[in-house]
């Protein structure tokens, strides 16, 4: 028999344990009473709309911090608003009528009961079902009648596309779906997923694939299947994976399932040999080996689980499920969305057969034209090329403090545009190469075949007080040198006479781009809608908006830089260079193998991109006087007399913007305040050297071409 000491030590033990909340019935009955949102409510415990349903529905419960200002609200709550006993007792239900409890993980959602019978005291805690649509709820102004509906669940994948599995094999899906994961090895895991989870996503293109099923892990998910917590090493942490010899990758091994070339990393595909039109793959992030990169996925790494699906859940809803980076994941979605093959009839058989798809890259990749390469590439190294290189990049110009005015420095303020997605806008509508490129000896021009041309544009005099269009760092070009078709087609625009010297130019050509544009500027005009940007606010409300976005819902707030990084990377990596200490100039890297290694296609966008920021500068000089002191990739600097971007930018009388110059607003191409300094300090920048556009965005990454 215990003693007194021992109960009273159990009581104590029991009284130092985490406080107990109301259940989660009576958690959101009291928030309701209140009239307060769960959005409100997020953002005062600096959480997400999505956690402050699941605690309402019993899917999670608060940790530590928030566990005790959440027990304190609701405490001051329950004593402001007390339950009211009914001075009626309710006649008890037959025991055939009392529905069943629905249990805490589930693997489908529950069946909804009917509205007229309140559920009884015994179910108050049981969670209710997951709700519809996918997308958490945002505050977006937008009338709900034009809102679009959320796409249909299609019946194969019932639980969506991605799953972050957690220690105790809660797996948490889109729109608060928890499955429960008996897998307890890395084998056992992936069967599951193809077998029973339920997830996965319909392919973008009819005569695409299937989006593969993602599952992120945990760091305590991660240790139970016998990964390291951690994943350590000398080199980039991109480049790390575990050993050959590591009892994981012997265990994938075992159970006859394969790695890819990139090995057992941050993002792991594991695989098998198609069945028929089954594909068997399924696709791994470790998010404690940095899988979600902060600069793409700020604080989403330290987010609760339920929240992290939410997160991917979305961005996987509108651009595409994660397959790596967001980089990766870009270069995927142009693929996804152009298939390189389809299904055409071999006219001598009658049988259905993989053919090419008009539109795509095609299956096979292609060598660039010598000065279309980089330095590295065997088709340079091979052939002992001299001839240059085509150096589109995004700007990097400073104007020279001599060339500032004395009314210009008088100003007080300097301010920074940046044009929303400029290289997603840049995308539009343009014409790439599809076929290889053909060598040409004094071509005459023609603005509408894309390619490389060796033109002089030094004889060009400019107004020295804007960066040159035909140069990155802006200064005036010295001789003879490679351009993409925009480029030397901006000069002719200008009015100067172009005579090419030679050129490699592609004989088919199309839009290539289309379809990954128009899929990534819907998601990234919808995501900032649902922050309370729309496209129906005037200038003021826009500025206030945008200053304010980021609080709205933090989730939604990734989201949309990952949408970003998604477009600059996925740009960035048509290039990517060799990466590794021991490669060798003239070897081949495993990028060269994709048909999507297009250092043209690069090219193209950032050229555009480039001379579409000139044109703005020019006509802003045109209209205002105003010229810029600094540019930086797709931010701008220019000196203000107000501390507002209103303060400078052209208006009409009737009050609306002028065409031609920068315009407000949250559309690709349009601009938005980046940030405000005074002038003295942005000149100072200038005497030494440095550019304000670089300080005032905190150095952002211009088109990464790694993963």
């Amino acid at each position: 028999m215990a003693s007194e000491e021992e109960l009273f030590a159990n009581i104590e033990a029991l009284l130092a344990e985490e406080p107990q909340l109301p259940p989660p019935a009576e958690r959101a009955r009291l928030r309701e009473a209140a009239g307060i949102t769960q959005a409100r409510l997020a953002q005062a415990l600096k959480s997400t709309t999505q956690t402050v349903k699941n605690w309402e529905n019993g899917r999670s419960e608060p940790k530590p911090p928030r566990l005790e200002a959440y027990k304190r609200l609701l405490e001051g709550w329950a004593a402001k608003y007390p339950t009211h006993a009914s001075p009626v007792p309710a006649p008890a239900p037959s025991p055939a009528a009392e529905p069943q409890p629905v249990p805490k993980t589930f693997t489908a959602p529950a069946a909804p009961a009917p509205q007229e019978a309140a559920p009884p005291p015994a179910l108050a805690a049981a969670p209710a079902a997951p709700e519809r649509p996918v997308r958490p709820r945002g505050t977006s102004r937008r009338p709900a009648a034009k809102k679009a509906a959320a796409p249909a669940l299609d019946p194969r994948f019932p639980h969506g596309p991605l799953a972050v599995l957690d220690g105790d094999g809660s797996a948490y899906g889109v729109d608060g779906i928890v499955l429960d994961c008996p897998a307890t090895t890395i084998p056992e895991l992936v069967e599951w997923t193809l077998r029973e989870s339920g997830l996965g996503a319909a392919k973008l293109n009819r005569h695409g694939k299937d989006s593969d099923p993602l599952i992120a892990l945990t760091a305590a998910a991660a240790v139970k299947l016998g990964l390291p917590e951690r994943l350590e090493g000398h080199e980039e942490r991109r480049s790390l994976r575990l050993p050959e010899d590591h009892p994981v990758v012997k265990q994938v091994a075992k159970a006859k399932w394969q790695l890819t070339q990139r090995g057992f990393g941050p993002w792991a595909r594991i695989y098998r040999k198609a069945q028929g039109r089954e594909r068997q793959c399924v696709q791994l992030a470790i998010l404690s080996w940095d899988a979600l990169d902060a600069r793409s996925w700020p604080g989403v790494a330290e987010m609760e689980p339920a929240d992290i699906a939410c997160v991917l859940g979305v961005y996987a809803q509108r651009v595409i499920t994660p397959r790596g980076s967001t980089a990766v994941s870009g270069l995927e979605l142009m693929t996804a969305l152009r298939p390189p093959t389809k299904a055409v009839q071999d006219p001598e058989t009658g049988n259905w057969v993989s053919g090419y798809n008009p539109g795509s890259l095609g299956t096979e990749p292609r060598d660039p034209a010598p000065p279309e390469a980089t330095p590295e590439h065997p088709v340079v190294v091979n052939s002992g090329w001299t001839g240059g290189f085509l150096n589109e990049e995004a700007y990097q110009w400073v104007r020279s403090v001599d060339l500032l005015s004395d009314e210009e420095c008088l100003l007080p303020f300097a301010v920074g545009l940046d044009l929303n997605t400029a290289f997603l806008a840049a995308a539009a509508r343009l014409v790439v190469g599809l076929s290889g490129p053909d060598h040409f000896n004094a071509p005459k021009f023609n603005p509408k075949i894309p390619g490389s041309w060796l033109v002089d544009l030094s004889h060009i005099e400019l107004d020295p007080r804007l960066p040159s269009p035909f140069t990155p760092d802006g200064t005036r070009p010295t001789g003879p040198a490679w351009y993409q078709t925009h480029t030397v087609a901006y000069a002719q625009e200008l009015g100067h006479d172009v005579h090419p010297i030679e050129a490699y130019l592609r004989r088919e050509t199309g839009a290539y781009l289309d379809p990954w544009h128009d899929r990534l500027k819907t998601a990234y005009v919808d995501t900032l809608a649902d922050l309370g940007v729309t496209k129906d606010l005037d200038d003021r409300q826009f500025l206030a908006a945008m200053e304010r976005h980021k609080q709205v819902d933090p989730a939604l707030a990734a989201v949309l830089s990952a949408i970003k990084a998604t477009v600059k990377g996925g740009v960035g990596k048509l290039r990517e260079r060799p990466q590794g200490r021991k490669y060798k100039d003239g070897e081949r890297w495993p990028a060269l193998e994709r048909p999507t290694w297009r250092p043209d296609i690069r090219a193209a966008v950032i050229s555009k991109a480039r001379v579409n920021m000139h044109r703005k500068l020019g006509n802003m000089a045109k209209m205002t006087g105003l010229y810029p002191l600094a540019v930086l990739s797709d931010c701008v600097v220019y000196p203000s007399p107000g501390s507002s971007p209103l303060d400078f930018l052209p208006y009409a009388a009737s009050g609306k913007p002028q065409p031609g110059g920068f315009r407000l607003g949250p559309t690709p191409g349009l601009a938005k305040v980046e940030g405000v300094q005074e002038m003295a300090w942005a000149v100072d920048l200038m005497e030494k050297g440095l550019n304000p556009a670089r300080h005032i965005k905190g150095g952002d990454a211009v088109l990464d071409e790694g993963e």
